[in-house]
């Protein structure tokens, strides 16, 4: 039986290095330092976060207009060697992460929109009922455009890897938003395509509100 390798010291400038190697033994020795050091424990425990949510919200995507076209484009990208960041192979691991996260968070957004019943069950081609939807639908964008303002400079004035899967998770969000928009300006009552466009607005809005909280001065130790 071979010895378990050793694991070494490091401080806390190695932890992206780590977090961007993901191996056994990086997140071993990134999880060792962190038990001595608050500021790393609260970065990597965000990183477990990301990364168990992704493996608990593992799901089948059943539309075939929208995740499975960004997911092949992704694929595409990967392949021909045309990221857009220089992120090794952290990037992948990171968007295919993230695609799962959005998948699972905008089907368990649709469950919970199913509870409401009338409102989008049977009435949603009635025009009280489109408008209550066309309503929701400006209040997320509102809100999204009063957070961006804030995020955006905070995501360009960092390349953590925890910012960097932020950015990923966008990117991913805004390609699904403006399919689904395409494909509501062709058929406006179209009860499903709009509750995954609701569904996706609130998956950003929860997303810029995370970048928001996460404090830069530790991200970028």
């Amino acid at each position: 039986m071979e010895p378990d390798p050793i694991i070494m010291n490091i401080n806390c400038s190695n932890l992206d290095d780590l977090l961007f190697d993901a191996s056994p033994l990086s997140m071993r020795t990134a999880a060792e330092h962190a038990a001595a050091c608050a500021a790393c424990a609260e970065k990597l425990e965000a990183w477990n976060d990301i990364s168990a949510t992704a493996k608990s919200m593992q799901t089948a995507w059943q539309n075939d207009l929208l995740w499975p076209r960004i997911e092949r484009a992704l694929a595409k990208e990967i392949a021909e060697g045309k990221r857009r960041t220089p992120l090794r192979g952290f990037s992948r691991i990171a968007a295919v992460a993230l695609l799962t996260i959005g998948l699972g968070s905008t089907m368990w957004f649709t469950m919970r929109e199913q509870v409401r019943g009338a409102k989008f069950n049977g009435k949603i081609y009635q025009n009280s009922a489109m408008d209550e939807v066309e309503k929701a639908e400006r209040d997320h964008v509102r809100a999204i455009a009063n957070l961006q303002k804030f995020a955006d400079a905070k995501l360009e004035n960092t390349e953590s890897p925890l910012m960097v899967s932020y950015k990923e998770k966008l990117m991913l969000l805004d390609d699904a938003i403006a399919e689904c928009q395409v494909n509501i300006d062709r058929n406006r009552q179209n009860a499903h395509i709009r509750e995954q466009l609701l569904a996706m607005y609130s998956e950003k809005q929860q997303t810029l509100k995370d970048v928001l909280r996460e404090d830069p001065n530790v991200s970028n130790q």
